[in-house]
Order: C-alpha cells, then sequence, then structure tokens
C-alpha cells in the first residue's frame, strides 16, 4: 500500500471510530451517536455494526434470562415461605443445608458440572449452541423444541444458584413474619395454613423481592456470561466474552450500555408497581 492510500485509509478509520478533532468534539460526537442508536462498527465482526450483533443476541439472552430468573424467583419464594412455617420440620433443615450449599457456588462451576455430566457423561442434552444445526428463529415447532432443549442446561445452572440466594432472602423475610401480631392472631382464629401463607407471609414479603427480581431481569446478562460461554449459548454473554478476548470496544460498549439501561429502567419500574404491590404507598 502506498503513503497515499494509507492516508486515506488511515482518514477513513478517523471518520469511522469518530477519532476526529478535540477530545471535547469527540465526545459530543459520541453522545449524539448514542443517542442515535449508533455505537459503531464491531471491531471483530467488521463491517457488522454493534447494533445489528446486539439485535440479534438479545432475544436469546432475553429468553435465558427472564426464563431462569422468574422461575429461580418463584421457587425460592415459594419454597422459602413454606419452610419459614415448618422451620422445624427435618426436610426443612435439609432444604436449608442444600441451598446453602449452592448459594455460593459460581454459576461457570454448577453450568460445567451440568455440563459434563448430563450433556458428556450421560448425553441426554446437546452439548453447545442456541439450537439445531441449520434452524433460525421462527414460530416453528421444530425451533423452539430444540431452542429449549438446547437452553435447559444453561437456564438449570442459573436456576440452580439464584434459587439458593431468593431462598435465603425469603426464609428471613417469613422469620420476622411468623412472629408478627398478625399472623400470631391469624393462627388462633384458625385461619387455614394456605391463606396465612398465601395472604399473610408471601403478600407482606413481596416488596423486597420483588425489588431484587426487577434489578436481575434488568442485570441482561449478569451470572449468564460465563455460563453461555461455556455452553456456547449465543447470547450476549457469549458475545461479550467473545469481544473481550479480541478488544472490541465499540461491542463491549454497546453491552455495558444497554445493561445500564437495563437496570435503570428495571429500577424506574419498581418504583411505579409499588402502589400495586404495597397499598401503603401512594402517589400523590
Amino acid at each position: 500500500m502506498n503513503a497515499e492510500a494509507a492516508a486515506k485509509l488511515e482518514q477513513t478509520l478517523k471518520q469511522l471510530f469518530g477519532l476526529e478533532g478535540s477530545l471535547w468534539s469527540q465526545y459530543v460526537r459520541f453522545w449524539k451517536r448514542l443517542l442515535s442508536l449508533d455505537l459503531g462498527p464491531s471491531l471483530s465482526m467488521f463491517p457488522t455494526p454493534v447494533t445489528e450483533v446486539l439485535r440479534t443476541s438479545l432475544p436469546w439472552t432475553v429468553a435465558l434470562m427472564l426464563t431462569a430468573t422468574t422461575l429461580a424467583w418463584l421457587l425460592g419464594i415459594v419454597l422459602g415461605t413454606i419452610s419459614g412455617w415448618y422451620r422445624a420440620a427435618r426436610w426443612a433443615r435439609i432444604l436449608d443445608i442444600v441451598m446453602m450449599t449452592l448459594y455460593p457456588v459460581p454459576y461457570y462451576i454448577v453450568a460445567l458440572a451440568l455440563l459434563l455430566l448430563l450433556a458428556y457423561v450421560f448425553p441426554l442434552f446437546p452439548l453447545m449452541g442456541g439450537a439445531g444445526i441449520g434452524l433460525g428463529p421462527a414460530l416453528s415447532w421444530t425451533f423452539l423444541s430444540s431452542a429449549a432443549k438446547h437452553g435447559f442446561l444453561p437456564a438449570l445452572s442459573l436456576v440452580l444458584v439464584a434459587t439458593g440466594w431468593s431462598y435465603l432472602g425469603q426464609k428471613a423475610l417469613v422469620a420476622n413474619l411468623v412472629s408478627s401480631d398478625f399472623v400470631t392472631y391469624a393462627r388462633i382464629a384458625g385461619a387455614p395454613t394456605r391463606t396465612i401463607l398465601l395472604q399473610y407471609l408471601i403478600r407482606n414479603s413481596l416488596l423486597p423481592q420483588a425489588t431484587d427480581l426487577a434489578l436481575s431481569l434488568g442485570s441482561i446478562f449478569s451470572g449468564a456470561l460465563v455460563t453461555e460461554y461455556v455452553f456456547a449459548y449465543p447470547g450476549l454473554g457469549y458475545v461479550l466474552y467473545t469481544a473481550i478476548l479480541q478488544g472490541d470496544y465499540n461491542l463491549m460498549m454497546g453491552i455495558v450500555v444497554l445493561s445500564i439501561a437495563g437496570i435503570a429502567t428495571a429500577a424506574l419500574a419498581v418504583d411505579l408497581i409499588y402502589p400495586l404491590l404495597d397499598p401503603r404507598v401512594r402517589y400523590r
């Protein structure tokens, strides 16, 4: 390449990545491009725009995280409430030990154990991928069943660990509520156990748990980064890990910005739905 062609290439790359002018002008242009959802090209998949990469990977992570997080949240609340009510039972103490054992285990350790056990030693599920070879996203039974089978192990690894966190938090909340006056009065009045569990314990402990759920859903790749890489799952976690290894700063910035926007939106949504969960909270 001659000097003139090299100079033109350098100029083109500076324009492409917004490196012309002073730092202040670059900063202003950066925000203009960000507000217009122009995150530039991906360096590792050049010239594919970052927004296109995110648009392709985001549905996989949303489906995985939405299913796993919601299921873990529900299991943690139900099991934590029942265990807190029957805390003297032997099975409740055994369940405490199991949950306290699972809670501190990293996601990727659980993912690797499930991969070795259920995909390698006992080949019940696929080793990698989000769907069968040659299957593209479509509203068909073939694709949906294949996606569910490929996503079962990644979702299970997330559910096992996240359930422990939700379970321990719910049991701590229930432990305080069980000794409260209104629960004692309900027991003396002969209220059914089901009513006490649903209307008194779960309902009164729902507010902090709803906050935890919203923030967990907002962090779209929290806990799933290495899990997706272990299973080669085509979500944002896998894309982010690849971007870090290849120094794709545009793609890393796009995923981080998307995560920040998701967490901020989730926090706002929690503030708006508080009056629906707690009658004591009213906006005037």
